[in-house]
């Protein structure tokens, strides 16, 4: 059965691009388009998509919006089109935590051109969503500021505690991972152990996907910086054109971020995290796969179990997508698999070993 698509977006030119692209593709096709969600409302009734590409900002209704709407009253996959801007990026990342599976850029310039170097991208995601499990949107509230002795206090725990000994966490995430990191971090106390994450993401989103989780967590949640200490009760996020390591120089660890060629399509690739960690840390590292289509990871995450680490995998109930979990517990690399609710404290327990 080919994956009927419905293509939602003010542009001519963009719903014209989008369907010329989704038509080339022998496993899908464009079943209508809409220039808006009040025509798109009528068109999924009448046609039943398996998958919706919904542009973020449109006249008569605003895409978050109608992707509310839809995701309360008729839950189905939704692959977001948005711009590459600061505001573009903070809709989007609202969108995911909506529901949506996952979302596709806009180039700035040269939209045909653009676009149609995008092909086999957007392809790929609309085969992910029309794979992906729908769940209702999950909300999170903003976390209460500290007072200054707490501040005071917590900055004591943190740094009084640095030694070579110290534990790290390692994460890796894809299609999904927005809502699933959200959903762990937000469970971490202010001082674990630091924790250092690679999702797939691309440039431009990474920053403020780390704000708008540090607005949420009791832990500092922030794009990791290339040869910035790495600090207990803080959370890098790999920027979305750059692997992130962790390197150690004497009793400290750093975070090393390289400008090297796409790792399993990915950039910033969860293999080069893992495998960082496995060579630096060893035993001092706690790995944890989460949900995402593919097998970026896995090898990374066999390594760090032969170094001496512990590693976690999010079980196929609670990802959106049961790919790189799976990979990695097939190559033998995965400890324990655990739902994504419980993941926090299994993975607290194991680092405080």
């Amino acid at each position: 059965m080919k994956i009927k698509v419905l293509v939602i977006d003010d542009s001519a030119l963009v719903r014209s691009l989008l369907t010329e692209i989704i038509n080339e593709n022998q496993d899908m096709f464009v079943i209508a388009s809409a220039p808006d969600p009040i025509v798109a409302r009528e068109l999924i009734k009448l046609h039943n998509p398996d998958v919706l590409t919904l542009d973020v900002e449109m006249p008569k209704m605003d895409g978050l919006d109608f992707l509310e709407r839809l995701m309360r009253l008729r839950p189905m996959p939704v692959v977001m089109v948005s711009t590459l801007t600061e505001r573009g990026s903070d809709i989007t990342l609202r969108a995911l935590e909506l529901g949506a599976i996952d979302f596709i850029t806009k180039p700035k310039l040269s939209i045909s051109n653009g676009i149609m170097e995008y092909a086999d991208v957007i392809a790929d995601k609309i085969r992910v969503a029309a794979q992906a499990k729908v769940s209702r949107p999950q909300f999170f509230s903003t976390k209460p500021m500290p007072t200054s002795a707490m501040q005071n206090q917590v900055k004591v725990q943190l740094y009084s505690s640095h030694s070579i000994s110290e534990k790290l966490i390692v994460i890796g995430a894809s299609t999904g991972g927005t809502v699933a990191i959200t959903t762990f971090l937000s469970e971490m106390p202010s001082n674990s152990p630091a924790i250092l994450i690679a999702q797939h993401m691309p440039a431009g989103f990474t920053k403020s996907f780390a704000h708008r989780l540090d607005t949420l967590c009791r832990i500092r949640v922030k794009e990791a910086e290339d040869g910035e200490r790495i600090l207990p009760g803080h959370a890098y996020i790999a920027p979305g054109d750059r692997h992130l390591l962790v390197t150690k120089r004497g009793t400290y660890y750093f975070a090393q971020l390289e400008d090297s060629p796409l790792v399993n399509r990915h950039k910033p690739s969860v293999d080069v995290l893992f495998c960082s960690a496995a060579s630096c840390v060893g035993k001092n590292a706690t790995g944890v796969i989460l949900t995402g289509m593919g097998k970026d990871g896995s090898v990374g995450m066999l390594q760090m179990k032969e170094a001496g680490a512990y590693n976690f995998a999010q079980d196929e109930a609670s990802c959106v997508v049961y790919g790189m979990p799976k990979e990695a517990v097939a190559q033998g690399g995965v400890h324990q698999v655990a739902n994504l609710k419980d993941l926090p404290k299994l993975v607290l327990a194991k680092s405080a070993n």
